[in-house]
């Protein structure tokens, strides 16, 4: 089990095998959308801001190849297991190859999987090259992520570990709607609305906006619009 609850995309149409990760995955804490149509898994992840990826290579509407292809075409820094019968030396060089950080051929154990999606997250750490940015900036809102600072058109914006949190996900999506659970980690209740209402003031004298989503979750965006994330 991971130390940290993640978001994932699975991307999987054989039914019983797609349903059986999800439920194990949600047992251990995370959240987990499954999505069997390839070409419709791409949109999604256009749109949502996930921590990691399980890609199985024989889709409908788009291959498990294709998508790994656009994910780093776009440049979007999510790990990524693809989970195929196809177990062939080739197809395993070729799937690495175009970014993938690993190969699960089927038949696997649930555990197995889990462990490879820790060692992907450990290599991530260890390189820079999964995860966490260590600076986001979004207009004029600026993150330090090891550090945990915020600024704000230059100026040192205070905040308490929660906004952090909250501000966090919300910059990394880059103007892109974040779920309301995804928001909400271990808090409850009403914390997510109680963030939000004391962020809003301080950040939009600056121009930076949290739209709500009614009945999904938030979204940064700049007065305007916009969304200028880097």
């Amino acid at each position: 089990m991971h130390s940290t609850f993640m978001h994932i995309l699975l991307i999987e149409d054989d039914s019983e095998l797609g349903d059986g990760i999800a439920d194990f995955l949600r047992g251990q804490g995370d959240t987990v959308i499954l999505e069997r149509n390839g070409l419709q898994a791409d949109r999604l992840l256009q749109q949502e801001r996930f921590d990691f990826a399980l890609i199985d290579v024989g889709l409908p509407g788009l291959s498990g190849y294709e998508i790994v292809r656009r994910i780093h075409g776009r440049g979007q820094n999510l790990p990524v297991i693809l989970i195929t019968a196809r177990d062939a030396l080739d197809d395993r060089i070729y799937g690495l190859d175009l970014g993938a950080d690993d190969y699960l051929p089927k038949p696997f154990e649930l555990p197995e999987l889990t462990a490879r999606m820790r060692a992907v997250l450990r290599r991530g750490r260890n390189t820079g090259t999964a995860g966490t940015p260590s600076s986001i900036r979004f207009g004029p809102l600026a993150l330090d992520t090891e550090g945990r600072l915020a600024s704000l058109d230059g100026q040192p914006l205070s905040i308490t570990s929660r906004e952090w949190d909250l501000l966090e996900a919300l910059a990394t999506a880059g103007g892109r709607t974040v779920p309301k659970e995804r928001l909400q980690s271990n808090a409850s209740g009403n914390a997510v609305e109680v963030y939000v209402s004391r962020l809003r003031p301080r950040l939009e004298p600056a121009g930076v906006l949290i739209r709500t989503v009614r009945g999904f979750g938030y979204r940064l965006e700049l007065e305007g619009g916009r969304s200028d994330a880097a």
